[in-house]
């Protein structure tokens, strides 16, 4: 695993896609404007009133390509894959274990610890590098609460204790997490985590960026040979993929929260990057699409220490390590499974 999966992202309202013998062509009002050879990539990503040709699809289906069409706020709308992949007996593993309620938790639990260890993270990087600014003796309140809140989630004796020590840790993140934007733009004011619609800036960038996690957290699933419906926290729903929003809890801080928080403070997006509709959502355009996704692919290049491997891996590549190391658990070649700890 030595390199990050290729996908290709078109926000471009209009855009079309095709196959041009070995190449994907992006065509926008008749013009060709990029091209990528199709063996490189292993998805793509659509957003809004774009189109793709049968003749891609049916070439995508066939080389492993995922084609996943998000609305402009960054909800799912549809996906298409290949024909399923996967050991049957990982999967009836997997199902025998979240099927189970007492199975599950400590796959839970370490899931759970391992994303408010990382929130915590987040908010003592702040107090580390702004010691004196405004908020700060707040914002050290809940880097303690977090702490105290990991230290129970190991504890739980079951998921709904589990869950209860989730909700305690996400109120006490997002009441500070306004202390952490350094804009004094009331574009970017926050006042708590709102979504479908999102009603704010902060809000609108945070959800895009969940989005995509979540479809990256799929694809690690998918090329293990996990269900992604079948999840150990999250419980099941039709057309919710529970296990890959298991996974994306442990990466949400460090990777889409500071994405965010980085493109805000360092006024790389501006009030223009967004709009207001009259049903009270506010949504990003195109320009603001690309700012993001041009940092959440710069971000997912930095290499950090894995601790179960203890070694260096690119942080676009842990929802594949803990994808793998999931399925190891699962055919009994690990004892446990253990949450990525950002450090």
């Amino acid at each position: 695993m030595q390199k990050l999966l290729n996908t290709l992202y078109v926000t471009s309202p209009g855009a079309y896609l095709r196959k041009d013998g070995e190449t994907v062509a992006v065509d926008i009002d008749g013009v060709t404007r990029a091209r990528m050879p199709a063996h490189l990539l292993g998805q793509i990503v659509m957003f809004g009133e774009t189109a793709i040709s049968p003749d891609l699809m049916s070439h995508a289906a066939g080389s492993g390509i995922s084609i996943a069409w998000l609305t402009w706020s960054g909800k799912i709308a549809g996906r298409l894959d290949g024909p399923q992949t996967g050991n049957v007996l990982l999967r009836r593993a997997q199902h025998r274990m979240t099927d189970d309620p007492v199975a599950a938790v400590p796959v839970a639990r370490a899931v759970v610890a391992a994303k408010i260890a990382n929130q915590r993270a987040l908010l003592r990087r702040h107090l580390r590098d702004y010691p004196s600014a405004e908020g700060a003796d707040r914002v050290d309140d809940s880097q303690r609460r977090l702490a105290d809140a990991a230290r129970h989630a190991l504890g739980a004796p079951d998921l709904d204790t589990l869950r209860g020590h989730e909700g305690e840790a996400g109120q006490a993140y997002w009441s500070v997490f306004s202390a952490l934007i350094r804009q004094d733009d009331p574009t970017f004011a926050f006042s708590g985590r709102n979504r479908r619609p999102p009603r704010d800036a902060v809000n609108a960038v945070l959800s895009f960026l969940y989005a995509l996690a979540a479809l990256d957290a799929r694809a690690a699933c998918e090329t293990h040979g996990l269900d992604p419906q079948m999840g150990f926290l999250h419980r099941d729903r039709p057309g919710r993929m529970s296990l890959a929003l298991d996974l994306m809890e442990e990466v949400r801080a460090p990777l889409c929260d500071r994405v965010t928080l980085s493109l805000i403070n360092r006024r790389q997006l501006k009030p223009t990057d967004f709009r207001a509709e009259e049903t009270g959502a506010v949504l990003l355009t195109e320009e603001g699409r690309k700012q993001i996704l041009t940092a959440w692919q710069d971000r997912k290049r930095i290499e950090l220490r894995h601790p179960f491997l203890d070694e260096r891996v690119p942080l676009g590549l842990v929802l594949q390590v803990q994808a793998q190391q999931l399925a190891r658990h699962l055919r009994g070649d690990l004892s446990n499974y253990f949450g990525w700890l950002w450090s």
